[in-house]
């Protein structure tokens, strides 16, 4: 695919595709945020991804891939998946629509959750098979499997048909947008890049190159970093906590796409900074974000606010695929980002009075939410780990003065990430 010739060779395929998906679901609701507008001073909508069929836009480019591959003679064929996540729930969605075989490979490390939901999708027309502890174990048995029986690869992002698919985003916006109005700002995703690559692609003919932010997760910058190198590079560590964007290496299609653009379009957040907007969201839009969802939102309060103020931004909120069972986890990291919760080393005396004497340290918005002694047996000091929650960042300053002027020993590790998954 000619990537140059993007906007003139592929717009009306674009088009094309995006009346196609009608069959299988209406569009995604583009709606302006009251709430955001008013706190960042500007226009801000919100393309709500999170309410396709299966919770992301990864079944556009889904369908998209089997609609073509089916029109070109490949119905007799058996279509095969690697994921653990949305791509996966796409593909089983529209093997049930096109009534195609379909198998999933998965790792067999995939929380139940997530299976459940495939196998929901896709009904008696695909297979699981829970295959390695990574997935980078489960993609080469997926491959394996294709080779020996002939079928047809899915690929998630590096594609030109699953870009295509994923670029009907950009086409639905467009025409959602009131008296044909432009938006000043398109804030997207970037996980492997189909649908950044996709959407800028299309938007490019009416947007200059300025008017487009991406966002990736810090623990994942592999746009971010491949366009420093001025190739496409594999990280060689990635933080796996925003699941649906957590990719090591960008599709090499989908760099393609987007290597003229500067590193500095490209912003990373940070892990817990993310978790901050889905509570948020959850708590005052009562909208359910997984993290990748919540990467545009996030960037968005990043920025300078005189960048935002008075402009038209439509942020994509890619999915909403989160696992409740994970809830305590964002709330504990929205927390420590926010500087709302600490977490401290204590060396405290081993006499009467001593723990009355540390509480009379706290103050009146200042609760514990952890306490363990970690030295049981020592005669004079022990160790003891504390959590404590307050009501407002600024109330720790005063907490550690005090802590000072008592000559209590202490280690504030917070942000010590060995200790913190040792004993947190």
């Amino acid at each position: 695919m000619n990537f140059n010739g993007w906007q003139a060779m592929n717009r009306a395929a674009v088009d094309e595709a995006m009346l196609a998906m009608r069959e299988i679901f209406p569009e995604t609701p583009l709606q302006m945020n009251e709430h955001l507008s008013r706190r960042f001073g500007a226009e801000v909508w919100l393309k709500r991804e999170d309410l396709s069929p299966v919770r992301s836009y990864k079944i556009r480019g889904a369908f998209n891939f089997f609609r073509k591959a089916i029109a070109d003679g490949s119905s007799d064929r058996t279509f095969v998946c690697a994921s653990a996540g949305n791509h996966a729930q796409g593909f089983a969605f529209v093997c049930r629509h096109f009534q195609v075989p379909g198998v999933v490979f998965m790792p067999v490390t995939t929380p139940q959750q997530k299976i459940d939901k495939t196998r929901m999708f896709g009904g008696p027309h695909i297979t699981i098979r829970l295959v390695g502890d990574i997935f980078d174990q489960c993609y080469a048995a997926a491959r394996a499997h294709v080779e020996e029986t002939g079928g047809v690869m899915v690929p998630p992002f590096d594609h030109e048909d699953i870009i295509e698919g994923q670029a009907t985003v950009a086409a639905e916006l467009l025409a959602q947008l009131p008296d044909g109005a432009l938006p000043d700002l398109v804030i997207m995703p970037v996980g492997g890049g189909g649908l950044s690559s996709g959407m800028i692609g299309y938007l490019s003919e009416d947007l200059p190159d300025t008017a487009f932010l991406m966002v990736e997760p810090s623990g994942a910058p592999s746009l971010k970093e491949s366009l420093k190198a001025g190739r496409a590079v594999t990280l060689p560590k990635v933080d796996n906590f925003v699941d649906g964007a957590a990719v090591a290496r960008i599709g090499d299609l989908n760099f393609a796409a987007l290597q003229r653009f500067d590193e500095a379009q490209v912003m990373a957040v940070p892990e817990n900074a993310i978790c901050v907007t889905m509570t948020e969201m959850l708590n005052i839009e009562g909208v359910v974000l997984e993290p990748a969802g919540a990467l545009s939102l996030t960037a968005l309060a990043a920025l300078d606010p005189e960048q935002v103020k008075g402009r038209r931004i439509v942020a994509v909120v890619s999915g909403g695929n989160f696992d409740f069972e994970r809830l305590p986890d964002v709330k504990e990291r929205a927390m420590r980002h926010a500087g709302l919760k600490k977490y401290f080393i204590l060396r405290l005396a081993q006499r009467p009075g001593a723990l009355r004497d540390f509480l009379n340290l706290l103050g009146p918005e200042d609760d514990i939410a952890r306490f363990e002694y970690l030295k049981k047996s020592a005669r004079n000091f022990g160790s003891i780990l504390i959590g404590i929650e307050t009501g407002r960042p600024e109330n720790f300053a005063g907490l550690l003065e005090r802590f000072e002027a008592a000559g209590l020993g202490y280690q504030d590790i917070t942000e010590n990430e060995i200790l913190a998954n040792l004993i947190i």
